[in-house]
């Protein structure tokens, strides 16, 4: 079965920072972009950043820009997001996805849940000020 899994959630005080990681397993066919993505409470969710998986070259919203760092391990089977300077704002379940297509920006302007492919279950990060 293919399965998009994160890690790395937490409770954190603001001005700290995470590392999140997704592991792609089962993943027999080619994937193309994967990408990170948040959504707050009462909120539509909203792309973070996105990675071309041969390439490596990345994307991200222009509000996520500064802070945020997506990246792959060597082996291309898990994603990375490092965060830094958390602010409370960013209190979020991060969800990270996978396609197979060829996606503009890697699909990060299409958050919606039917717009991608696969998708892990998300892991939370709440942060306090």
């Amino acid at each position: 079965d293919v399965q998009l899994v994160e890690s790395g959630g937490g409770s954190v005080g603001a001005g700290e920072s995470l590392r999140l990681s997704c592991k792609a397993d089962g993943f027999t066919y080619l994937r193309n972009c994967m990408g990170w993505f948040r959504q707050a409470p009462g909120k539509e969710r909203e792309g973070v950043a996105g990675i071309s998986i041969h390439s490596g070259k990345t994307y991200y919203s222009d509000s996520m820009r500064g802070r945020f760092t997506i990246s792959q391990d060597s082996a291309k089977t898990t994603l990375h997001l490092d965060v830094s300077n958390l602010e409370p704002e960013d209190t979020a379940t991060y969800y990270c996805a996978a396609d197979t297509n060829v996606r503009p920006r890697c699909g990060i302007d299409q958050p919606d849940q039917t717009d991608h492919q696969f998708w892990g279950q998300g892991t939370q990060v709440t942060v306090s000020s």
